[in-house]
């Protein structure tokens, strides 16, 4: 009775002591995991932008991204609001503002960076894609997060496949968005000279990861949308 008791005991303290050590470490690296992702979505941002290299050094990522990258927040009409900043929204209270991004250099924009995300086939994959002066022609994209198929659908990442987005246009000539669509098959194959610029190559074997993006990166578009027709037509009245 007394050497089960032991166990008994003995057991618990372990558990008790494992428990106490594992909840102390995820306080402890809690912070520093918070750093780590903040970081990298400075890195995609900066990236998408066609800014600094997979080989920065986390000094050269926050000195890149505080000399060229600035925020603000918008509504769904494309309005700027003053009163909050982009660390300050919470996604799932603001439903009607917007996180936006630009690249600027000597107070002359060089890219707006709209953050993009959505379902593929395994996970909600997330990411910026980086529009030129005229918010119609692809300056760099990025995927940052997801969990989908190694070799596969987890292709996204990889610089051979969001290079192809490059040059590429999501609106048409008449100002409509038609966004970009990742084809099964080869572009120069399958798609005429005159519409190339709004589809892209897709990833053998990867359907329904290409799916989910070209599902959600024209929804995520469609949102910006009103603020994107804002400051194009400004730029014309000029």
């Amino acid at each position: 009775m007394h050497k089960n008791s032991y166990v008994f005991f003995f057991a618990a303290v372990v558990t008790i002591s494992c428990s106490i050590l594992l909840a102390a470490a995820a306080n402890l690296l809690r912070d520093r995991q918070q750093e780590n992702i903040a970081l990298d979505i400075r890195k995609n941002i900066l990236a998408s932008a066609e800014l600094g290299s997979e080989e920065m050094t986390r000094q050269e990522v926050l000195g890149l991204y505080d000399k060229y990258i600035r925020s603000k927040v918008i509504n769904l009409e494309g309005e700027e609001v003053s009163d909050k900043t982009v660390e300050q929204l919470d996604p799932r209270k603001d439903l009607n503002l917007l996180p936006l991004y630009y690249a600027e250099e000597d107070g002359e924009i060089m890219a707006y960076i709209l953050p993009i995300s959505g379902k593929g086939l395994w996970s909600t994959i997330y990411g910026y894609i980086a529009l030129e002066k005229d918010l119609n022609t692809v300056m760099g994209i990025t995927f940052y997060q997801h969990g989908e198929t190694p070799g596969l659908g987890a292709e996204i990442d990889k610089e051979w496949f969001t290079s192809n987005f490059k040059g590429k246009k999501i609106l048409s000539p008449e100002g409509d968005l038609v966004s970009i669509t990742v084809i099964k098959g080869k572009v120069k194959e399958l798609i005429p000279e005159d519409e190339a610029y709004h589809y892209v190559d897709g990833i053998s074997g990867s359907t329904l990861t290409c799916k989910g993006l070209n599902i959600f990166i024209k929804n995520d578009l469609e949102i910006y949308k009103p603020f994107i027709d804002k400051i194009r037509n400004a730029g014309m009245e000029q």
